[in-house]
């Protein structure tokens, strides 16, 4: 994002940057990214372009904001009943997300207008959030669960390695043997570890 402190969303601000992000993605649609262009977003989306600038920094910045929005789960994982099926479930669906053309094309714009890693690690932080949701409903069926840094540096980490650099490795049997190693191989002896 901008080296420029970005007020918290909220209010006007709230509505600015929801009009601005709608903006980007209906022009993106329309025209392509290569038309893209501040000022283009700018009056579809109501606002001045120096509002795009001082808040955004540039088109990449912007873009990346709106990336790491659209990488923001909109559900909880799916409850399928078990640690182990809830984990393989969910990291089947991260891969096929994540390694789709949107999701790939979303995580380059993510980083590419990251110069601070604050996207990287708000994309981080989505992803330590669903393993929490799906660790602490296992905790609460007094499932032994591994630590959360367990699954996203055995399970979500090899993944988006290869949807960046080794895409045509990837499939759903892939994203189960992750989970399978993450709760078989790393899995700690005492229940509910934190």
């Amino acid at each position: 994002m901008s080296s420029q402190p970005r007020p918290r969303p909220g209010g006007r601000s709230a509505r600015v940057q929801q009009s601005v992000h709608q903006a980007v993605r209906d022009l993106e649609t329309e025209l392509g990214r290569a038309a893209l262009t501040v000022p283009l977003v700018a009056k579809r989306a109501g606002v001045t372009p120096s509002t795009i600038y001082r808040r955004w920094g540039d088109m990449q910045e912007l873009l990346s904001d709106v990336a790491v929005e659209r990488l923001r789960p909109e559900t909880a994982p799916v409850d399928m009943g078990s640690l182990r099926t809830d984990l393989e479930a969910w990291a089947v669906q991260f891969l096929e997300e994540m390694s789709s053309t949107a999701g790939r094309a979303y995580i380059r714009d993510a980083l590419a207008g990251d110069p601070d890693g604050s996207n990287a690690g708000q994309c981080s932080a989505y992803a330590v959030e669903q393993v929490e949701a799906i660790l602490t409903r296992a905790r609460a069926r007094d499932e032994p669960v591994p630590a959360a840094d367990v699954v996203i540096d055995h399970v979500v980490a090899p993944m988006m390695y290869r949807i960046l650099f080794r895409p045509g490795l990837l499939d759903a049997d892939y994203a189960r043997t992750l989970a399978d190693a993450a709760l078989t191989r790393l899995m700690p002896l005492r229940p509910n570890a934190v």
